[in-house]
């Protein structure tokens, strides 16, 4: 049987402190008109050092995102987007997934600046579709990775912590769920020339590892450098393993049921003011449940997550009242069939991810009164 195995990274990322400073001569290469998607908060920040070097020939346009990655934005931006050589894509998650999925449709290359060290959207082939409602629609598998990505370490470090903590909580599930896929020798997140996912290579398996090794090392110092708002190696080693090695760890190992758990959380109105991050943590967790990893492993993490300010409960997370219904609907909506959940190395049912949620949230409630497991 011919197995065809891929990993995927984006052509070239930096990472440099005031690195937006030098996006006009980046973009170069590419034409002489950038079409900018850019979140709100950032606007002023980016007239000021990064549209003054697009002067003479080369020109830019600067569009607001409208906050949701969704088909209706991503439209918006492919009629306005047209005449322009390029895309940029400047703010958090979703923004960069619309400038992605944008560049995409249109057939053009993307640079995109990371505003928020909380996903690992910058790096990934691959958008995340929301509705209207914020309850997740499905992946956008893209044709390519980005062209280039620009990681301003000063930009990130100035961000809200809480931000950069969500960061950490998306890239501690990388690992697990790479070790799911790669033991079970399910798909990764690369799409083959026919349409069918590829499967996990041994390189996409060690940077994911080597992606929870440094957050192990790291993340517990980076912290502090986020809430003076200054830069330290700390600081630039964990950013470079949540961007970075997450992206390609999950796209080249695979996602498992962390990410799935995070998805059917979407549909829970309580939980839309959590980060994707935030959930992922919890699902993570609920992922190491139903695995029955050794306590040892479990407390790590959580060790890890508390050091950064992650929330852990779904009280945390927001939740106002547990509803039974609402929670079986989240474990079903979890084990979609196209959902990366059936990584697992054995068969997952609604059943069990309603099980693995409530003994979870109980075992945290549990730790946050006893300290322990």
């Amino acid at each position: 049987m011919n197995i065809i195995k891929a990993i995927a990274s984006p052509a070239k990322f930096l990472m440099q402190a005031d690195a937006i400073k030098s996006l006009a001569n980046h973009g170069q290469g590419f034409g002489k008109n950038a079409y900018l998607i850019c979140d709100q908060f950032i606007v002023d920040q980016i007239k000021e050092k990064a549209l003054v070097g697009f002067n003479g020939e080369f020109k830019a346009h600067l569009s607001i995102f409208g906050g949701q990655c969704s088909d209706r934005e991503i439209e918006k931006h492919k009629a306005l987007a047209q005449q322009y050589d390029y895309i940029v894509g400047i703010g958090g998650g979703k923004t960069l997934d619309t400038a992605k999925a944008t560049a995409h449709y249109l057939n053009k290359p993307v640079i995109i600046v990371p505003t928020l060290a909380s996903t690992d959207a910058p790096c990934t082939a691959i958008s995340v579709i929301y509705n209207d409602d914020d309850s997740f629609n499905r992946y956008v598998f893209l044709r390519a990775n980005p062209n280039i990505v620009l990681a301003d370490t000063r930009i990130l470090a100035e961000a809200p912590a809480r931000f950069f903590a969500a960061g950490v909580g998306d890239g501690l599930a990388t690992y697990f769920e790479a070790r799911a896929c790669y033991q079970s020798q399910k798909n990764n997140l690369i799409i083959g020339h026919d349409g069918k996912m590829l499967k996990p290579t041994l390189i996409g398996y060690t940077v994911a590892k080597t992606c929870y090794e440094t957050i192990k090392k790291y993340a517990a110092q980076a912290i502090y450098a986020v809430r003076e708002k200054v830069i330290t190696a700390a600081l630039e080693h964990t950013i470079e393993a949540t961007i970075y090695m997450s992206a390609v760890g999950a796209e080249s190992a695979g996602c498992a049921a962390a990410h799935a758990i995070h998805n059917g959380m979407t549909a829970v109105h309580d939980l839309h003011a959590a980060q994707h991050g935030e959930k992922v943590i919890f699902g993570l967790l609920t992922q190491l449940v139903m695995e029955a990893v050794p306590r040892e492993e479990l407390l790590e993490v959580i060790e890890i997550a508390v050091a950064v300010g992650l929330p852990l409960t779904l009280e945390d997370l927001g939740l106002k009242e547990f509803k039974e219904d609402e929670w079986r609907k989240v474990a079903e909506l979890a084990c979609d069939p196209n959902d990366t959940i059936h990584n697992m190395p054995f068969t997952v049912t609604p059943e069990l991810v309603y099980d693995a949620i409530l003994a979870t949230n109980a075992m945290l409630k549990n730790y946050q009164m006893t300290g322990r497991l």
